[in-house]
């Protein structure tokens, strides 16, 4: 199935959760000057405008980056990517993860991205132009395979499918412990949502089993609208750098903070 575009969904309490890590993580990374590669299984268009229809017409991202976004400091690494996205492409411009990287990222490091989504690739290969980037179309998993161990070895991969597909969540497991058997230094961070009905359970069971030194993060909200399934954000993380710990702790509090009744940016 590749019905799935997240304009619908850009910006929202989710993309929050997995954009302000993401963020943290690859500034992070860039301190220590040896040169790294990424990899993004589901990458997306790369860049969304938050006053099209689409978006507009959700209200996921006047609930989630409008009333977030001042909860993180302005030297976050975070606001840092946002400040710098819409300095190059307008007030209404959103960085999709492809674009966190790449704005984090130095000359020395390597960036892949896979969109198996015909039109969404189109919007990536455009928008990437300007990266030195390696963007492909083709089934994400299949290229983490193909890329791993990469060059250079040390490194992040970001793992974001849509679970459209019901089976992802019972082949995520299996997929990452591929994946880690050829790349065991590699910084996994796998993303999936909180649904009503719980259907990442097993698929969690199974992670934690595989990697029991794995880090858990989940934060709740409100859904965004009425009839809405999602009810938060998760993210499970193999070979978590040091610190990140400490900036979840961080990040739950910001959620605790944006889910008090009534709260105003």
């Amino acid at each position: 199935m590749l019905s799935y575009q997240h304009l619908y969904h850009a910006g929202n309490l989710a993309d929050v959760h997995k954009h302000a890590v993401l963020a943290w993580v690859l500034d992070y990374l860039t301190r220590k000057d040896k040169p790294l590669s990424y990899i993004e299984t589901h990458a997306g268009r790369g860049l969304y405008d938050l006053s099209a229809d689409e978006a507009v017409k959700t209200g996921e991202a006047a609930a989630g980056i409008a009333l977030a976004e001042p909860l993180f400091p302005k030297d976050h690494p975070y606001r840092q990517r946002l400040d710098e996205t819409r300095a190059a492409h307008g007030p209404a411009a959103y960085p999709g993860s492809p674009l966190i990287a790449a704005l984090g990222l130095r000359e020395s490091d390597t960036l892949h991205l896979a969109e198996l989504h015909p039109q969404e690739f189109a919007r990536l290969a455009e928008t990437a132009k300007p990266w030195d980037a390696h963007v492909y179309r083709r089934d994400g998993f299949e290229l983490a395979l193909a890329l791993t161990p990469p060059t250079p070895r040390r490194g992040l991969m970001l793992i974001d499918p849509s679970y459209e597909v019901k089976a992802d969540y019972e082949a995520i497991p299996r997929h990452m412990a591929n994946i880690h058997r050829k790349w065991n230094v590699g910084l996994l961070i796998l993303w999936y949502p909180l649904l009503k009905g719980g259907a990442h359970g097993p698929m969690l069971k199974a992670l934690e089993a595989a990697f029991p030194e794995g880090l858990r993060h989940e934060v709740r909200f409100p859904p965004a609208r009425e009839g809405h399934r999602m009810e938060g954000s998760g993210l499970f993380i193999v070979n978590p750098p040091f610190g990140l710990a400490e900036e979840l702790a961080a990040l739950t509090t910001r959620f605790t903070r944006l889910s008090k009744p009534g709260h105003r940016p």
